[in-house]
């Protein structure tokens, strides 16, 4: 175990200096913050560079979380060097975040996955230099980094809800003199000179005031672990019955959800957490079922991340990288090497799951270096699809008519810029001629929703929708279907009697007749509900069989054994109990 320093025997000069310079820096840090922000909003420099305002706008938010946590932990001259490092880190994968998005990239704070990639590098970093700075070594024990990195992570979490309470009371505040016709405190936290650096500073304060109340934290700590600890025999359950009963539903449902690969990664790092959380730091066994659970659970994560590198290779083969796809297989990859290791640890005989502990530290070093490769040109995941995607594109595995040239022109930033200026002297003339289209467009062309809506299931089955309808609806975007055609059904019946089909189209929750004009436009002509929401209206359709109650008065719309109300599309209706409603128009 670590050895605790208890609250009497702390140094109150110590404790003074390091409120004082967490004060202070949580002022400098808004400070600097709203100075960008002006800079912001009143387009000067450093805005006027937006490479130089991401970089800056980066340091000033993250740099200063190694100060508050360092400041009463660290030797000030390693506190110097990794606060250097931290810096350079943080500007450094702002700058070229926003440089790789060109010359379509907007000056402002970073945006997009190097924010939280930058948030964990630090937060890593931190703790890996922290417990080796305390044992003057480069490598620290297992217990050591446990205990400083769960108590950091239950500082930042009590310090955010801190500061969430500051603002509450602030608002509240501002409510309560408001009603007796005063406005100075509404009028004052709505300046950002006040917001910001107040903001800030109490962050601060709550580090420092958690700081100084380490039992405290501790305790927190350990009824929070000890509360995911008991989540790990339910989560070994799952994991095991999902694995069991996959030799008898087969891959297909799983591959058919098209987000198989993100959600086994999910089960994967809750496997890993809440295995963490029973284990500790290793130094007091657990209950028996915790011991035999956290073991299940080493044994579980290999097949499960596994199939998730399969389900990834799939489509990859089918489709070719993508961004999303390129963070994916990094993912995979850092799951594999903490499957490997709690496998190891769980088959291992010897102490309890000990092997975790080597796992944790050298997996801790692995990912830093996969995020540093991945927001930074070594794999740019933009890079890397570009790359692939138009290597697909030239051995003829996808025609030059079915690929994404609006991929190129407004998702991978200037590689895929730079792909287009290449394409557009390709041999072939239909790339080369899609590539300078791609190059002059300005907006991003709307996707084929003529084809989305050839979606819509046709009941009975062998009908389709009019083409006129269909070329209506991806003119007008939402007049059908809203923007899931593959959720609605429609059936053909004459509603009115003139001998000419109208179109009944459902969204599973109600149906809006569809009628052509004199002038071939197609409106919304009614309306047709179930009273009370009665009975699965998306089964109903599937039997194709509807009909009117009573053809020769045009009544209720008979639908698979329901009975729909028909009222006219924005008029009155009457409802089972006689009480007058709105029909609801659909956008």
């Amino acid at each position: 175990m670590i050895d605790t320093v208890t609250e009497s025997s702390v140094d109150p000069v110590a404790t003074r200096r390091a409120a004082l310079m967490r004060l202070a820096t949580g002022l400098i840090q808004g400070l600097l913050l709203y100075g960008l922000y002006e800079a912001s909003e009143a387009k000067v420099w450093p805005a006027t560079h937006k490479e130089l305002f991401s970089a800056l706008f980066a340091v000033a938010f993250f740099t200063p979380f190694v100060v508050l946590a360092g400041v009463s932990s660290l030797r000030l001259p390693t506190l110097a060097v990794w606060k250097a490092v931290a810096a350079l880190i943080a500007g450094g994968l702002a700058w070229y975040a926003t440089w790789s998005v060109g010359g379509d990239a907007q000056s402002g704070p970073p945006g997009g996955a190097v924010v939280p990639a930058i948030a964990a590098l630090v937060f890593i970093g931190h703790h890996l230099v922290e417990p080796a700075d305390n044992e003057r070594r480069w490598i620290a024990r297992f217990a050591n980094y446990f205990d400083i990195t769960w108590k950091h992570g239950v500082q930042l979490v009590l310090a955010l809800g801190f500061t969430g309470a500051f603002w509450i009371l602030l608002f509240l505040a501002s409510a309560l003199f408001k009603l007796i016709g005063i406005s100075a405190i509404e009028k004052l936290i709505q300046q950002e000179l006040f917001s910001i650096p107040a903001t800030t500073v109490m962050f601060a304060a709550a580090v420092q005031l958690t700081d100084v109340r380490a039992t405290l934290v501790r305790g927190v700590r350990t009824v929070a672990l000890t509360l995911l600890a008991w989540l790990l025999p339910l989560m070994a359950l799952i994991a095991g019955g999902f694995l069991l009963t996959l030799p008898f539903t087969g891959l297909a449902p799983l591959w058919a959800t098209k987000s198989a690969t993100a959600l086994l990664l999910v089960a994967a790092a809750l496997l890993v957490l809440l295995t963490n959380a029973a284990y500790q730091d290793g130094s007091d066994k657990p209950p028996l079922v915790l011991a035999w659970a956290a073991r299940i659970t080493g044994l579980l994560l290999a097949p499960i991340v596994g199939l998730a590198a399969y389900g990834l290779a799939l489509r990859i083969g089918q489709y070719g990288l993508s961004p999303d796809r390129v963070i994916a297989a990094a993912c995979v990859l850092v799951a594999a090497g903490y499957a490997i290791g709690y496998a190891v640890a769980a088959a291992r005989p010897g102490p309890w799951m000990k092997t975790l502990e080597t796992t944790n530290i050298a997996m801790a070093f692995v990912v830093v270096a996969v995020l540093l490769a991945l927001f930074t040109p070594l794999a740019d995941p933009r890079r890397l699809s570009v790359n692939d995607q138009v290597a697909r594109l030239e051995r003829g595995k996808v025609k030059a008519e079915a690929f994404d040239f609006a991929f190129l022109r407004f998702d991978a930033g200037r590689a895929g810029q730079a792909a287009l200026q290449r394409l557009k002297a390709s041999k072939s003339p239909e790339i080369a001629k899609q590539a300078r289209e791609a190059i002059e467009s300005k907006i991003r062309p709307e996707p084929d929703l003529v084809g989305q809506l050839e979606k819509v299931v046709v009941y009975p089955k062998g009908r389709a929708l009019p083409a006129d309808l269909l070329k209506q609806g991806a003119d007008e975007s939402r007049f059908l279907c809203g923007y899931s055609p593959e959720n609605c059904a429609a059936v053909l019946l004459d509603t009115d009697g003139d001998g000419v089909e109208e179109v009944l189209l459902s969204n599973g929750g109600v149906v809006d007749v569809l009628k052509r004009g004199g002038d071939g436009a197609w409106s919304k002509v009614g309306v047709a509900t179930r009273p009370c929401d009665q009975g699965d209206l998306a089964e109903a359709f599937k039997t194709g069989k509807a009909s009117l109650s009573d053809p020769e008065q045009r009544r209720d719309l008979l639908v698979g054994g329901l009975r729909l109300r028909i009222s006219p599309a924005g008029k009155a209706c009457p409802t089972p109990d006689g009480d007058k409603v709105q029909a609801k128009n659909r956008p």
